[in-house]
């Protein structure tokens, strides 16, 4: 095992090894598997090893990505488990669709469990290798106990396709090894050097595959970093590193620590951080450089505030240092972060490029709300109405709409005023009930946009439409990720009413929507800042980096278990070991979450880093005016943890002392609570005491859920 820090030249290892075994040692190129994750990994690997061989050398060598590699291999030998080997691979769309097909035939409507929760908790079941039957015996709440039922008929209707999902090309091959040991014999001898990297990313089933074919020759070679194992939410298990030396006992482990990327106070700092996790193989990078300027932090008053100096800080060190826009990154938790970062580029005319999403007023679900928005501003605007009058779903298809189209065009009016009479066009009762349902909706928040602030009208339409709630019970990544765009749009919904005159009229703030919205991200050159979530940022780097919202229960995010605490801290890591010669991290004081204004406590993250090597960028409160905001919102500088002139440890005592001790001791079973993400819930049960005391909760709409109290921030709720 090579556990290769960051910036320390892991690829190197193994397409180094590769070329070694093959010049060196004679071993044939069609005795090497070299196993990574993605196909653009994949494809450096391969072209590195052709440059360092001689031309045809490396013919035959397997190279590729586990999906890839799996699927090849069961191309051969499939038909020995009962598929044809012309199998078809099904796409995530392809897999909603047979799983609907499943719901249907078992009477669960979608409904009640929605088609994307079910595909996450299947895809979940396989990558940790749980089969169906295991699955079913586990079931315990709702979701669960009808996802077992579909998962079961799901896999049957797979086989009668002679298909495989993405997720089976992981877990046939152990099924063909268990059904077919000479086959896994044969290809024990075939692959006799076996090398993994990113090996801190694999799931269950990768780690089971690979162990069995290395079991004959115990030739496996894996190169990772159990400090950047950060997708656990996508079934990667960091105990496959961990246990490493357990599973293989003889095996020989080493560190590569001299990082090449960053300076000595960089990595002073992500190694002061790391080494607060308990979980971990205990390492300390060391710098080829020197040590180079302190950290920056940055204290703002508001998340706009925030933004504001990030973009001020890109313009000094653009006109001192002359570094171009390129040099620069800004980090970010969650996607929804994205959003005032990217007004406060444009608005200073600071060319920037969004990687690993599309800009916050380009995702779907913010066009959809905002199409509602339009449409209630112009009902004649056909082309919003179209894009809303199915969503959330009415049972509303593409017939009863060309319908409807028709109907409008024989009678000459517009198709709003088509759906107002629809009674009269001969449609189905189920049809004018659908789009009766509608109109009220429209007409309701067409009366409430009169009087009522853009706040107010958007958080109707929510309420009357329930499209949060329809993502939250997904709860799948995807659907929480939309759920808090909708709540940021909310928020600068929020934001706008409380900072014009008269709350600003739905006009003025989709005027300001389409400005920005019309901006377009891609430059004519290369010479940008990039903006993207500390996950996107893995495996880059870039002279000068912002790493922004570092406040309790956004960065780390919502933690609950002391597990989701390390790899919070292992994410804070990454995004730090990702800066060559400067960072900059910052929080504010204040910031808009879910449509409320709510006062933020400095991240735990900031007092873990060595204080002797952070400096404070400038005073906070620049203006009587900012400091009255502040006194009137009942908070004060010192018990913010603000400091204005140099930067003194921000301790956890922040974190402890903001919790009430009553409240805690006011949680025991059967108390109703309600949280901000899973909504009202009971006390099932009340584990330990103090700073660690968890509570485990049955949400109405997600189920069970254990979360540590003092993050968790419940509400109870009168009986």
């Amino acid at each position: 095992m090579v556990l290769a820090g960051a910036g320390s030249g892991k690829t190197r290892v193994i397409t180094y090894r590769i070329a070694y075994l093959i010049n060196n040692e004679g071993v044939s190129p069609q005795n090497i598997l070299a196993l990574t994750f993605t196909n653009k990994a994949a494809g450096e690997m391969r072209h590195r090893v052709d440059t360092l061989l001689h031309q045809g050398s490396a013919r035959g060598l397997w190279i590729g990505t586990f999906h890839s590699i799996f699927a090849r291999l069961l191309r051969n030998y499939i038909d020995l488990i009962g598929y044809n080997r012309n199998f078809s691979i099904f796409d995530t769309d392809d897999s909603k669709s047979l799983i609907r097909q499943s719901m249907t035939e078992l009477n669960i409507s979608v409904e009640s469990v929605p088609v994307n929760t079910v595909q996450g908790m299947i895809s979940r079941a396989k990558n940790s290798f749980i089969l169906p039957a295991e699955f079913h015996r586990n079931a315990s709440d709702y979701n669960q106990q009808k996802a077992s039922q579909i998962y079961e008929l799901y896999t049957r209707k797979l086989k009668e396709n002679n298909a495989l999902d993405f997720d089976d090309l992981l877990i046939k091959p152990i099924e063909l090894f268990n059904a077919q040991p000479e086959v896994l014999r044969e290809l024990q001898e075939a692959f006799r050097y076996i090398m993994i990297d990113e090996y801190q990313d694999t799931n269950r089933a990768q780690y089971l595959v690979a162990k069995m074919l290395g079991a004959k020759h115990r030739n496996i070679f894996v190169v990772g970093d159990d400090a950047q194992s950060i997708y656990s939410w996508r079934g990667a298990d960091i105990s496959n590193i961990l246990n490493f030396q357990d599973d293989y006992h003889d095996a020989l482990t080493f560190k590569l620590v001299e990082n090449y990327r960053s300076t000595g106070n960089i990595l002073k700092a992500a190694n002061s951080v790391i080494g607060r996790n308990l979980r971990q193989i205990k390492k300390e990078l060391i710098s080829h450089r020197d040590d180079g300027e302190p950290l920056t932090l940055i204290e703002a008053y508001n998340e706009r505030n925030e933004a504001e100096r990030v973009g001020e800080q890109i313009r000094l060190l653009q006109k001192k240092q002359g570094r171009e826009f390129k040099s620069f990154a800004v980090f970010y938790r969650t996607n929804a972060q994205s959003r005032v970062v990217e007004d406060v580029m444009r608005q200073n005319k600071i060319p920037y490029r969004l990687f690993g999403s599309v800009s916050f007023y380009k995702r779907k679900e913010i066009k959809d709300a905002v199409a509602y928005l339009r449409f209630i501003l112009n009902e004649r605007d056909s082309e919003s109405l179209i894009r809303i009058i199915n969503f959330p779903p009415r049972k509303i298809g593409d017939v009863s709409i060309h319908k409807l189209k028709e109907f409008a065009e024989d009678r000459g009016i517009n198709l709003y005023d088509a759906i107002r009479c629809s009674e009269e066009g001969g449609f189905s009762a189920r049809l004018v009930n659908a789009l009766s349902s509608f109109s009220a909706v429209i007409e309701a928040l067409k009366l409430l946009a009169e009087n009522g602030t853009v706040y107010e009208v958007l958080t109707e339409l929510f309420n009357l439409t329930s499209i949060p709630l329809l993502l939250q019970a997904e709860n799948t990544p995807e659907s929480l990720a939309r759920h808090e765009n909708l709540q940021e749009l909310l928020s600068m919904a929020r934001d706008f009413s409380d900072h014009n005159p008269d709350g600003g009229s739905l006009g003025d703030f989709l005027e300001n929507i389409s400005l920005a919205s019309d901006y377009e991200e891609t430059q004519d050159s290369d010479n940008y800042v990039s903006l993207m979530t500390v996950h996107a940022a893995k495996g880059l780097e870039f002279p000068v980096v912002f790493i922004t919202g570092l406040e309790e229960r956004l960065f780390p995010l919502h933690c609950y278990e002391p597990e989701e605490l390390e790899e919070e801290r292992r994410l804070f890591y990454v995004a730090m070991t990702r800066a060559q010669e400067k960072i900059f991290i910052s929080w504010a004081q204040s910031r808009y979450q879910y449509g409320q204004l709510h006062h933020s406590l400095p991240s735990m993250f900031i007092s873990e880093i060595d204080s002797s090597i952070i400096q404070t960028e400038g005073e906070i409160f620049l203006s009587d005016r900012k400091t009255k905001e502040s006194s009137q919102s009942g908070s004060s500088l010192s018990s913010r943890g603000f400091q204005q002139k140099s930067m003194a440890p921000v301790t956890n005592a922040h974190v402890t002392e903001a919790k009430s001790s009553s409240s805690r001791s006011a949680l025991h079973k059967g108390t109703m609570v309600h949280h901000a993400l899973f909504g009202p819930g009971v006390v099932l049960e009340v584990q330990g005491s103090g700073a660690s005391q968890k509570v485990k909760i049955t949400f109405r709409q997600a189920g069970e859920k254990t979360l540590m109290v003092q993050y968790a921030n419940l509400k109870i709720q009168p009986k």
